[in-house]
């Protein structure tokens, strides 16, 4: 959702709090608005409509070039790297190669690293996965995905392995037995479906030495230094400091083009150019989520 433009910087070292801000902005088009979503469930289509929209992968797994620019003819290869105090982390390579991407692991192997966060080998992903929301992907969804994942071409890319220099949790939650998708018809609770796997509110819930801060869900205040400067995720709620006076085409808007309603460029992490796909529909799902959301004060640091 919408970043503000402005923040000083400040150290964050927490697990949780890493484990958040590492969506980067690509700088290349995808797919325009308005794609259908009446794909069949578990579908190759159905993947590829999640993966260029609201889960956005490529956000994080796509090779980039020296100047850290998205290569998406490499496809999602990884290898893009996140240096910070608590770990030294890649993306990595999730194209179907045998040697260095996902091309040896078995659908319930790639099923329970995605949704659960546990390697075929038994080891933990680290941040900055967003795991602990990606647990809330219906079985059809991810079967989907996996679906387009297997479908992608092979590309070779050797990603070193990630160092953390805090120790991670033995799991990130139970195992997720059966998980099953809100009635499109709801559409406040299908707009927090897709809310939860976009993680929007990974970085738009302010955030303590224990994690995200459940009481104030959506208010904002993350700070997202990068080469753009600084960004400050903004308040989604329906307060006066957040989207209250917002028009619905004015929140879709920004969502999917990245600007403001004067047409000002929001900076990154945000991935516009992925949600620029979201079709009317889950467009609309998700802003009667937001409308949902408890009123908070934005949490500006």
């Amino acid at each position: 959702m919408p970043l503000d433009s402005g923040a000083s910087h400040s150290n964050r070292t927490e697990t949780t709090m890493a484990a958040s801000k590492w969506m980067v902005g690509a700088c290349f088009a995808l797919a325009a608005a308005g794609q259908a979503v009446a794909q069949a469930p578990g579908s190759v289509e159905r993947g590829k409509y999640l993966m260029d929209t609201v889960v956005a992968c490529g956000n994080c797994h796509f090779q980039r070039g020296p100047q850290g620019q998205p290569l998406p003819e490499k496809g999602l290869s990884g290898g893009m790297l996140f240096d910070e105090p608590p770990f030294k982390a890649y993306a990595s390579n999730i194209t179907p190669d045998a040697e260095t991407g996902i091309g040896k692991w078995t659908d319930a192997q790639l099923a329970k690293a995605i949704r659960e966060g546990v390697r075929p080998d038994g080891s933990v992903i680290g941040p900055p996965m967003p795991s602990e929301f990606y647990r809330h992907l219906s079985d059809d969804d991810l079967k989907a995905i996996i679906a387009w994942l297997r479908a992608q071409p092979a590309v070779k890319n050797a990603v070193p392995k990630s160092k953390y220099n805090i120790p991670l949790p033995p799991n990130w939650g139970p195992p997720v037995t059966s998980v099953k998708a809100p009635a499109r018809t709801d559409k406040v609770a299908y707009g927090k479906y897709l809310a939860d796997i976009g993680h929007c509110m990974e970085c738009h819930t302010p955030r303590n030495e224990k994690g995200l801060v459940l009481t104030q869900w959506g208010a904002g205040g993350q700070i997202f230094p990068g080469p753009w400067g600084t960004s400050v995720s903004r308040n989604l709620t329906p307060h006066a400091t957040g989207l209250k006076d917002w028009s619905d085409a004015e929140i879709a808007k920004a969502i999917r083009t990245g600007t403001n309603r004067q047409g000002e460029p929001y900076k990154p992490p945000m991935a516009f150019p992925f949600y620029a796909g979201i079709s009317d529909e889950d467009m609309g799902a998700l802003i009667a989520y937001l409308r949902s959301l408890k009123p908070q004060a934005y949490v500006r640091k």
